[in-house]
């Protein structure tokens, strides 16, 4: 994404357009709601805010969620390899699960952050578990009219 939609050029704060939007900050790791800062202060440990916008992460509650999308991703991908190269390979068992068996747990624990990011994404974009719902031109709740 361009510097100039993230915000960086003007200093202001420019909130993700689409839900999609949010999501793919969240799948890079970045903050959902100002896309410049990081989400992870560790693999899978949110930052409690977000030092660029001041967004609060402590809301959050993605809990066992992202691992069963992982798992859910991972078997969805591996299954059509799996039956392509036990299909057209002549390899003994031993082989295929000395391949394939490290091959899901990396991708398994690989998709693990991306799906949190994802996740923590959803919940804010959609207002849930205590986050405050924001869309862009949208007058804020506390404002006076």
């Amino acid at each position: 994404m361009p510097a100039h939609e993230q915000g960086s050029v003007t200093g202001k704060l420019v909130l993700p357009v689409t839900g999609w939007a949010a999501i793919l900050r969240g799948l890079r790791g970045r903050c959902p709601r100002c896309g410049e800062a990081r989400l992870f202060m560790r693999f899978l440990k949110p930052i409690p805010h977000c030092p660029q916008c001041g967004q609060d992460w402590t809301h959050q509650q993605a809990d066992d969620f992202p691992a069963y999308v992982s798992i859910f991703v991972t078997g969805h991908l591996m299954a059509p390899l799996i039956i392509a190269v036990t299909s057209r390979a002549e390899m003994s068992v031993p082989m295929l699960m000395a391949i394939l068996l490290p091959l899901a747990l990396l991708l398994m624990v690989g998709l693990l952050q991306p799906a949190k990011g994802a996740i923590i994404a959803l919940q804010w974009w959609f207002g849930m578990h205590g986050f405050r719902r924001e869309r862009p031109g949208a007058i804020p709740d506390d404002a006076d009219t």
